[in-house]
């Protein structure tokens, strides 16, 4: 009998197939005590397992590259951890076996990363996979990971590792599910980047039976157990519509009526710029700088690296507009070189444009780099500062720019919801604004955007954060400045619509959802859009709000 659960979309596409469950995680090992003369070899045994692991993690990045590679390169560097390793040899001094002694260590970190009022919870799942990948090495069985498999399949697991969602097969995996995360999860934002359809914080998918047929929606976040005939049939035809319609598509992201709404891709680096180009982005409206300064969390890279990568995505890109996020560093994305070891709370401490200004060598290394790579270029360079929060924080980031000689626009994102609501007076100051919906959610919900369990809260359809928006928009359009949206909202078709309702200006997003978010905008007048964005801010919850959305779109 079909039964239908709810979960969260995060990834357009439908997918029907059977199931088959992540591999079993590591058990735990029997705490057993060594003789003192056996520590020094266990040490050794530790120590050789940390750097397999940590290599293997990388050779992983490099296959999968693009935004999976920056991920997989800062889990090697979770591995090999200093203090980790130190707190490893230590149990060992005093009787543990290896691999005991890798995982008490790990529980240990893991508890400290609770205790931080669960900011970095969200890498919890990344913390758990090195060490299964360690004591798994180390007691000399399989790695969890993917189902072995020659008939494609839906995949189920409790989370996904980044090392194992970095490369799924989409020949094999035609979708998969998980019972934690949350939309702006590394494993959610992979699976856009791969266009593999997928619900996360969906309650009791590690339950489901191994073989049943499961259909999943990305884009509703419905999973349906065992469909019927008719609900296939149905689940396909409008899988079919979707695609005749992204075919059809093609061009500048506009409303039906002529409305212009530049649809941009995010990018961490190079390796991302292909499938921006496949795509038809119109330009990069969020580089993510900060993947370049994970290779080596003690060190900034040097200015030839730096001024490599920039050019490779701005030559990308001739007469197009390239928006360029200063590092965002800090939170739950330490670096050592720049962020605080010791905050109590990372998320509301100093990070982004806090630890730029802190450490003014840093950014005006990445300012000149920046002009340098920009020089003989045409195309439009655009440089934003993370996490600004007044009308201070944008004159100094300004002001760092024009002595670094920078020649581009300066702007800055609205993450913070001060900055929404002192969104005019930011603007006397810079020249755009671009909002990061993701923590923008984050902070005026106080939910962290990596728990799956506060979900509901980060959704961005919550009509408050719809109104931070409007907020933000009214004052560009009053300063006649430019406000866009580079946030993960920004891939959520139906949502595009409202947010150009809204007065958005341009979106931003990955590059799979770029097609979809081009053939809904070209279905509507900016009138209707506008309709439906005012009749979402007058309800009270985001379903509320999508509803309210899709009736007047509908015609309803």
């Amino acid at each position: 009998m079909e039964t239908t659960l709810r979960g969260v979309g995060v990834s357009h596409g439908v997918a029907i197939g059977e199931v088959r469950h992540m591999g079993t995680a590591v058990l735990e090992p029997p705490a057993k005590q060594i003789p003192k003369d056996e520590a020094s070899r266990e040490q050794g045994r530790a120590r050789q397992a940390v750097e397999a692991v940590a290599a293997d993690l990388v050779a992983r990045g490099n296959l999968a590259g693009g935004e999976a590679q920056a991920v997989l390169e800062a889990q090697a560097l979770m591995a090999q951890d200093p203090e980790l390793l130190a707190d490893v040899e230590r149990r060992i001094a005093v009787g543990s076996t290896a691999e005991r002694a890798v995982y008490d260590a790990f529980a240990s970190y893991r508890a400290l990363l609770a205790g931080a009022g669960e900011y970095l919870a969200g890498r919890v799942a990344d913390l758990d996979d090195v060490r299964n990948r360690i004591v798994a090495r180390l007691l000399g069985v399989p790695m969890p990971g993917v189902p072995d498999s020659d008939e494609p399949y839906v995949l189920i697991a409790r989370d996904l590792a980044p090392a194992d969602t970095a490369l799924l097969d989409p020949s094999l995996v035609l979708g998969f599910v998980t019972e934690e995360g949350g939309p702006t999860s590394h494993s959610a934002i992979l699976a856009r980047a791969m266009g593999v359809p997928a619900v996360v914080a969906l309650p009791g998918a590690v339950e489901l039976a191994e073989g049943v047929v499961v259909a999943v929606d990305g884009s509703t976040g419905e999973v349906f157990v065992d469909p019927d005939a008719d609900k296939r049939e149905a689940l396909e035809r409008d899988a079919a519509e979707r695609r005749a319609a992204l075919a059809a598509a093609s061009g500048p992201g506009a409303t039906s009526d002529g409305h212009k709404v530049p649809l941009l891709a995010n990018v961490g680096g190079p390796a991302d710029v292909p499938a921006a180009l496949e795509a038809g982005a119109e330009g990069v409206g969020l580089f993510r700088t900060e993947f370049l300064f994970l290779d080596d969390s003690r060190n900034a890279p040097s200015q030839e690296k730096q001024v490599a990568a920039y050019r490779a995505v701005l030559e990308a890109f001739p007469e197009g507009r390239v928006v360029v996020r200063v590092l965002d560093a800090g939170a739950d994305k330490p670096l050592d070189f720049l962020t605080p070891a010791d905050e109590p709370n990372p998320a509301l401490g100093v990070r982004g444009l806090r630890s730029l200004l802190d450490h003014p060598d840093v950014l005006r290394s990445q300012l000149r780099a920046l002009a340098t790579a920009a020089e003989g270029l045409p195309v439009y360079l655009e440089v934003m500062a993370p996490m600004v929060a007044d009308r201070t924080d944008a004159k100094a980031f300004a002001d760092a720019c024009r002595e670094a000689g920078l020649h581009a626009k300066f702007g800055a994102m609205v993450e913070i919801p001060s900055a929404a609501l002192r969104a005019r007076s930011i603007l006397q100051e810079v020249e755009f604004l671009s909002l990061g919906t993701n923590d923008l959610a984050q902070y005026t919900f106080a939910a962290d955007r990596q728990v799956g369990a506060v979900s509901r809260l980060q959704d961005p359809w919550q009509p408050a954060l719809l109104d931070l928006v409007a907020s933000s928009a009214e004052a560009a359009r009053a300063e006649g400045k430019s406000c866009g949206v580079c946030g993960e909202a920004a891939s959520d078709p139906l949502l595009a619509c409202v947010l150009t309702g809204l007065g958005v200006t341009s979106l931003s997003m990955g590059a799979a959802s770029i097609p979809y978010v081009r053939a809904t905008l070209a279905k509507y007048t900016l009138a209707q859009c506008e309709r439906a964005a005012a009749a979402a801010r007058a309800t009270d919850t985001a379903d509320e709000a999508r509803r309210a959305a899709q009736a007047v779109l509908s015609g309803e």
